[in-house]
């Protein structure tokens, strides 16, 4: 799964950076999510964001609504893979204030800070962000709102905490903000929540992250992803990963909820709405670049799937139209 893992992640385009320096005193309690500008210069607009928190020093508790928190203590790293908003805090029952009144930009350029708290036992953080432009990420959809790293017991825990606490220290005297190391950690940091996440999955559990687990519908999303223009049929996934047609379509509609090529229409369409979107590409360009050997051909199929042409999708877009 690791294998496949990061390739489907390459194909997300994913971007990674630190963005603050957090540090508390008991009582506290703070409400949090990463905005657009927590995010620039290296992503200026991101469809899709994860946040995350490495805890330096302390201990806290850590919620999103609807769902008890969660205990999490010093090189623990907590993600939230939906940029859910969330409140950080020294005990359970206290009121959060709102986290983003409390930053402090910083005076050379580094990394903005936060100091809140009352005085009691000191916690602190550095916050990060994982982000991509894709307007479809079956992998983000796949997770649960809340995932932390025990760094004690993670597979990547050396290269985790040793990059990470070099990167924080680098970070916190002024240098290697936005630095290309920090997307790669932050990559790093997500494939192993993510590894963690799909190896407690019940065996009954169903989904795309289930699906990829799968040797066999592991493999054909890889293919799929790794090529959104690739003519496959079903006959070509089967025989790329060595199943019988019948089985391979019962398992992989079992698991992703959809049989493949349905699977690959879907992706494409969505990839196709992303560059419609963020693109000044012609239409004939961006039906070339999903897999249409024509214009025509791609219209008629994005009709199909949205319910309306490439031109007047894009037009409803930039009119703010539903």
């Amino acid at each position: 799964m690791p294998d496949v893992l990061s390739a489907v992640l390459r194909t997300l385009r994913l971007k990674g950076g630190v963005f603050l320096d957090a540090r508390f005193t008991a009582p506290w309690a703070v409400s949090s999510y990463v905005a657009a500008e927590d995010c620039r210069p290296i992503l200026a607009e991101p469809a899709h964001m994860i946040a995350y928190h490495f805890l330096i020093e302390g201990r806290m508790l850590v919620s999103v609504a609807g769902e008890p928190p969660v205990d999490v203590q010093a090189g623990d790293i907590v993600l939230l893979p939906r940029n859910d908003t969330h409140v950080l805090a020294s005990a359970a029952g206290l009121t959060p204030v709102d986290g983003h009144h409390l930053v402090r930009p910083a005076p050379d350029g580094g990394l903005a800070r936060v100091e809140h708290g009352g005085g009691g036992e000191p916690v602190r953080m550095v916050c990060g962000f994982l982000g991509c432009d894709d307007l479809y990420n079956p992998l983000v959809a796949s997770l649960p709102r809340l995932l932390t790293i025990d760094m004690r017991d993670a597979t990547s825990r050396d290269l985790i905490e040793a990059s990470m606490r070099f990167a924080v220290s680098e970070l916190l005297q002024g240098r290697l903000a936005a630095n290309g190391m920090l997307g790669q950690l932050s990559e790093l940091l997500l494939v192993e929540a993510i590894r963690r996440y799909a190896n407690r999955l019940e065996p009954h559990h169903s989904g795309w992250l289930a699906g990829l687990r799968d040797p066999g519908v592991g493999r054909a999303l890889t293919l799929i992803h790794d090529d959104i223009a690739h003519d496959w049929s079903t006959e070509d996934l089967a025989r790329a990963v060595a199943m019988s047609r019948s089985a391979f379509v019962e398992r992989f509609s079992s698991l992703v909820g959809m049989p493949p090529i349905r699977y690959q229409t879907t992706w494409r369409m969505e990839a196709a709405k992303g560059q419609l979107r963020e693109t000044a590409k012609t239409v004939a360009q961006i039906g070339h670049t999903v897999g249409y050997e024509s214009e025509e051909a791609f219209s008629r199929a994005f009709k199909r799937e949205v319910g309306a042409s490439p031109a007047r999708w894009r037009e409803s877009q930039s009119s703010g139209s539903p």
